[in-house]
């Protein structure tokens, strides 16, 4: 079984996780204290909130779309579009 190296809800890899995982399959922005941070199933909600995130902590705003796009093919988000 391959091993995931991409959170499954944002597809940050792991290798660029500044944070302690909790869960092999979400990074430590996504799931923290036992649960995930953004319990809701809206993926343009999740992404809005994503895109707010990555450009206050520093990303460029048209790098940060692009991997706000990418969020649609997580594994958590595929069936609940």
């Amino acid at each position: 079984m391959k091993k995931n190296n991409k959170c499954e809800s944002c597809l940050m890899p792991f290798s660029q996780d500044p944070g302690i995982r909790e869960s092999e399959k979400y990074c430590s922005y996504c799931f923290k204290d036992g649960k995930l941070c953004y319990e809701g199933t809206d993926v343009k909600e999740f992404q809005k909130r994503s895109y707010e995130s990555m450009v206050a902590h520093g990303m460029n705003k048209i790098t940060a779309k692009f991997f706000t796009f990418l969020i649609t093919f997580a594994p958590r988000w595929k069936i609940k579009k």
